[in-house]
């Protein structure tokens, strides 16, 4: 317990399915936690929670798509704490959908979701992490930005470009010795709410039939929960991962690996 006591970590995405495990760990784990979502249900409810359990956290609505909210978040945030240690680029998204059946219009939005979001939330957490000597910022990509994925082309295009993104920013930061490290975390397919919608899509499946023909194509035999992929996010939050930037953390059950 303690692994990140006393840090302040702003999370996107973190009412539920991933950012919500990435959440209550951090917590459980000292941090106060400021979450972010356009869930404004989910969102509170969980804050409310953590809150009642004795930890720290604190929800603000939040569209990671547009300028202006993340300035108000930043703005909330620093005038609350001061400062700024982690930063959980977690929201993103996409569509099911292959080359020729994608519009322009759903491209450019699973490109914002993904990619402009994580660019704006960088930019500015490197802005103030600078100033207050230094923190962690982790970028959520996914197998579908090392593997081609027919059908999520716009969603692979965009994980990709988190992971080249997130490598020019660590190279930056450390070149020019702000002491912020920034790491990517690459999922395999992970029980989720959302996890499970693209499986069935993907198979036209059943949710339970889906699960199984997933597990088949993970080398260690099933899918994987969002509390493995929040454990990567609390060793990347915390000082025990002090010397890793510009990294990708792949955690797919060996997915990848074949």
């Amino acid at each position: 317990m303690g692994r990140v006591d006393g840090k302040i970590c702003l999370v996107t995405g973190g009412a539920n399915g991933l950012g919500e495990a990435m959440v209550r760990l951090l917590a459980e784990e000292g941090a106060t936690v400021f979450l972010t979502d356009i869930d404004e249900v989910g969102g509170e409810k969980l804050a409310t929670e953590l809150t009642l359990e004795g930890r720290t956290a604190l929800f603000m609505r939040h569209d990671v798509t547009d300028e202006a909210e993340w300035n108000k978040v930043f703005d909330t945030l620093l005038d609350k704490f001061g400062r700024l240690d982690v930063l959980v680029n977690n929201a993103g998204g996409g569509t099911y959908n292959d080359l020729e059946t994608l519009s322009l219009e759903d491209w450019r939005k699973i490109i914002s979701l993904n990619m402009d979001s994580t660019f704006l939330g960088t930019q500015k957490a490197v802005k103030s992490m600078k100033e207050t000597g230094g923190g962690s910022i982790i970028n959520l990509s996914s197998v579908g930005g090392l593997v081609g994925s027919p059908n999520l082309v716009a969603y692979s295009a965009a994980k990709a470009g988190v992971k080249l993104f997130s490598k020019s920013a660590a190279v930056h930061c450390g070149q020019k010795g702000y002491n912020i490290r920034i790491n990517t975390v690459h999922p395999g397919l992970i029980k989720t709410a959302s996890g499970m919608e693209m499986a069935e899509k993907a198979t036209g499946m059943t949710a339970a039939e889906a699960e199984a023909a997933f597990s088949a194509l993970h080398p260690i035999g099933r899918i994987g929960n969002p509390y493995e992929i929040a454990t990567a996010v609390l060793y990347l939050a915390s000082d025990e991962s002090s010397f890793a930037t510009g990294a990708e953390f792949v955690i797919d059950g060996g997915y990848t690996a074949i």
